[in-house]
């Protein structure tokens, strides 16, 4: 059985594309499983983020998922075609990574020139 992920892809200043990546799918794994695969096994360049330590306890895989916000971690996988991007309200990096902490909290500030 197959899982297709239409993940929208693009940095931050340019032109949005959708991409489908199509993973094996497994009843019971999450959409972070997914993307993990298909950045193991298909595209090494796809950005995402997570940091399981707990589950639902980083709150870095926070996405859309199918248009609601959802952690990729407890999100269920499902047969079909799974429609991913990235949070609308939060500084976008690159796919579906954006910026978490707000610029007070950051750690690295860059320096103005």
């Amino acid at each position: 059985m197959k899982a297709t992920l239409a993940i929208k892809r693009g940095a931050a200043g340019e032109t949005p594309r959708v991409e489908k990546f199509e993973v094996e799918f497994e009843s019971g794994q999450s959409v972070l499983d997914a993307l993990r695969m298909a950045r193991r096994d298909l595209d090494p360049t796809l950005a995402f983020r997570f940091a399981c330590i707990n589950a639902n306890a980083c709150k870095e895989c926070m996405m859309l998922i199918d248009g609601e916000v959802e952690y990729a971690c407890k999100a269920k996988l499902r047969e079909g075609e799974t429609a991913l991007a990235p949070l609308p309200k939060k500084a976008l990096l690159r796919d579906l990574a954006t910026e978490i902490a707000p610029p007070e909290e950051r750690l690295f500030r860059p320096t103005k020139s």
